[in-house]
């Protein structure tokens, strides 16, 4: 709960850092150390702590005070819960990928409903057909690793991905100068994390074992589900 006192107003969000931080790392230490194919107590510090970390960014998300938008808000924060469905499907000693694929996808539609409540799609097109070209690009490079059954759901995902993060940019360049300038950066950096991640996460899954994986692609989507969440506050004005 944020205080009117002004020398007291950052201790919540910082308490609030330090809790996704803890539990992201142990996220991280949990799927590195745990033994393949075993369930031993590494992979319940990761389990435990993979929805934790996302849960408590959400929850930061949705006490952002005060916000860009309420509708922004909500958008961002529907979109962290498909998120959380997903990371629960994803981490489950079974292969779920599907319905994880499918969670993060609706959550993507979410955030790009969020960033399209204020701006219009596309406002800035060649930032829109960069994300998508790189998509496309990485797809093509991915294509003969990936089962035949998983073709059409990977390439829906993709281009919603890679939308969002499209006008996520296209957003934070057409807001450069005006009051949104500040969360709308924030948001392109979240959206860029997240292709990152994902983009890793199919590299490691499809082609090749990337060192720490686990590392990599956790710490970059703990990131971009943070700056997202940042981007809610309204940075112009004080609660």
């Amino acid at each position: 709960m944020f205080v009117s006192n002004a020398s007291a107003a950052p201790v919540a969000p910082r308490g609030i850092n330090v809790v996704i931080a803890l539990a992201a790392i142990a996220t991280i230490v949990g799927a590195t150390y745990g033994e393949p194919g075993t369930v031993d107590g590494w992979h319940w510090l990761h389990w435990l702590c993979k929805p934790l970390a996302t849960a408590v960014i959400l929850w930061s998300a949705w006490s952002a005070s005060p916000p860009v938008s309420a509708t922004y808000r909500r958008w961002i924060a529907i979109g962290m819960v498909f998120s959380l469905a997903g990371d629960i499907f994803l981490m489950l000693p079974v292969d779920a990928f599907v319905p994880g694929l499918v969670a993060f996808l609706i959550g993507h539609l979410c955030f790009l409903r969020a960033l399209t409540s204020d701006t219009r799609f596309a406002a800035v097109p060649l930032a829109l057909l960069a994300c998508v070209a790189y998509g496309v690009l990485n797809l093509w490079a991915l294509w003969p690793s990936l089962p035949g059954a998983l073709h059409v759901p990977v390439v829906v995902y993709v281009a919603v991905l890679t939308c969002m993060a499209g006008q996520a940019v296209a957003r934070a360049l057409w807001r450069a100068h005006d009051a949104l300038a500040g969360p709308a950066l924030w948001a392109a950096g979240g959206a860029l994390l997240f292709v990152l991640s994902d983009t890793l996460l199919a590299w490691n899954r499809f082609r090749l074992a990337i060192p720490l994986s686990a590392l990599w692609i956790l710490a970059t989507y703990y990131a971009a589900l943070w700056c997202l969440a940042h981007s809610v506050r309204d940075m112009g004005r004080h609660p």
